[in-house]
């Protein structure tokens, strides 16, 4: 925290303080603008490009006014009041302050004789328009998403939800860039102590600034560096971001990243989906069901297959298929370390790969790494199988980040099998459910309902259950008030 420079009365003294803390000869991109209005010298501070050129010219115009007038200017107040045609104003004492400010966007108009500096918040952030998240689509349903500013984001979570309960607090984290911060939630809803844990997290963070976004915020927050498993949600619908605040939840948002952080979560949140509830409660289920089995495939399926392919367990009767023909010249464990490595480069690769070739590379992976691998015999058609249904169950992951980590434990299984035959295979289960069931983000248990068991609420992880008869909000959340609509 910078010491307070309280604004002069001269306004020399504060327009070579704001000058050189600005740097206005070296960047080309700071306004200063020096005015004079009937009789009274003024300086206006702004960033080129921040600024709404049309507002700025409409408040030069009226201040243009007073030269025709005999009336003189009385105070900062009697501006703001009757001659800046602005509805976004403030007045600042503090010329640090005021360099924050303009280097934040607002415009600064500092005064002859007056010891308060008006700041404008004119600003324009560059931005995107508003297109539905590729990561996070729905066949039916709103079509917006969240983007790099911060405003826009909150003003669409605002939309939704216009309950005046509603808290948008603003803060600043990084030393040197001062990157916006909001927490959101529902004052009467969420948890007290939860809020003021975030806050106090929030002012922790001592680090020069957040070129990720919010992905150092979750760091700071959460720590656990070793751990591969998300400890909060991340989505960029509008719709989502406003259901777990009426939840209980705590958002975060982070100016400059198109993505809320949803606070406190479990790993049944990053099982979940909007599409599920754009569909009848019987169709969301079949979808929840689906995508359960798609992530337990990804994470247990080859393993599995290894254990009775080597033959480390032998496999009952009606499995009697499950095997391998022909397991070429490579030995089958190191098949799939060059199959996984093989298909993270290509996820790689598609995410630099321009959109135009992606079919191209499509055509590469499944042509060349997959049918001639087959025929020159480095792979058995066996181990393309079933990593083909291994890696369809990560991507049909909902969160990308849970789909991460479970590749990841899927190795570990794998070479658990592979070493110590179906006891480590057991043993690494064991240690991968221990290490979930130790996991509190937020204070929250992260398997919860399902350890520690709540008979009320379990049956959510598997169901999609109909909205009128949801009453109740999440009792794992403590949140101050539990009805979520009265119960006829």
């Amino acid at each position: 925290m910078m010491d307070k420079i309280r604004v002069q009365s001269d306004i020399e003294e504060n327009k070579a303080y704001l000058s050189s803390e600005l740097a206005v000869d070296k960047n080309f991109d700071i306004i200063e603008l020096p005015l004079e209005y009937n009789g009274t010298k003024m300086v206006l501070y702004m960033v080129d490009g921040f600024v709404k050129d049309a507002a700025m010219t409409q408040i030069q115009r009226e201040l243009d006014h007073l030269d025709g007038t005999e009336q003189r200017i009385e105070s900062v107040q009697s501006l703001i009041q009757s001659r800046i045609p602005y509805i976004e104003l403030d007045t600042s004492d503090d010329l640090n302050e005021t360099v924050n400010q303009v280097l934040s966007g607002p415009a600064a108009l500092v005064v002859d004789g007056e010891d308060q500096v008006i700041i404008i918040d004119t600003r324009e952030y560059p931005v995107r328009s508003l297109e539905e998240p590729e990561t996070e689509q729905v066949v039916r349903g709103a079509k917006d998403g969240f983007v790099e500013t911060i405003v826009f984001n909150t003003a669409l979570t605002r939309r939704r939800i216009r309950d005046r309960n509603l808290r948008m607090e603003h803060t600043r984290v990084g030393r040197r860039s001062l990157t916006d911060v909001c927490v959101s939630y529902i004052d009467d809803i969420a948890n007290d102590d939860m809020v003021e844990r975030i806050r106090e997290g929030l002012d922790r963070v001592t680090i020069d600034g957040l070129p990720m976004a919010d992905k150092t915020i979750e760091e700071y927050l959460f720590g656990q560096y070793l751990n591969p498993y998300p400890l909060v949600r991340y989505t960029e619908r509008p719709d989502t971001a406003a259901a777990h605040l009426l939840e209980g939840h705590v958002l975060i948002y982070v100016d400059g990243s198109p993505t809320a952080i949803i606070v406190p979560c479990t790993f049944w949140h990053h099982m979940q989906h909007a599409e599920e509830y754009r569909q009848k409660p019987i169709i969301g289920t079949m979808h929840r069901m689906i995508r359960h089995i798609a992530v337990l495939s990804s994470l247990f399926l080859l393993p599995l297959w290894y254990v009775f392919a080597s033959d480390a367990i032998a496999a009952p009767e009606y499995l009697s298929y499950i095997g391998i023909e022909d397991k070429g010249e490579v030995p089958l464990l190191t098949q799939f370390i060059i199959a996984e490595i093989g298909i993270e480069m290509l996820r790689m690769a598609a995410i630099h790969t321009p959109s135009a070739l992606a079919t191209s590379l499509g055509l590469v992976a499944a042509i060349l790494i997959g049918q001639v691998a087959i025929d020159v015999g480095l792979f058995s058609s066996e181990v393309i199988l079933y990593l083909a249904v291994a890696a369809i169950g990560s991507f049909a992951t909902p969160s990308y980040e849970l789909s991460l980590a479970n590749r990841l434990w899927r190795i570990i299984f794998l070479f658990a099998a592979a070493f110590a035959g179906g006891f480590g295979f057991v043993f690494a289960i064991t240690v991968w459910m221990l290490h979930l069931v130790t996991l509190r983000p937020a204070g929250v248990p992260y398997l919860w309902p399902f350890i520690p068991f709540s008979y009320s609420n379990w049956g959510d992880i598997f169901k999609r259950k109909p909205i009128p008869l949801k009453n109740k909000r999440p009792a794992a959340l403590d949140v101050t008030d539990m009805d979520k609509q009265p119960i006829p």
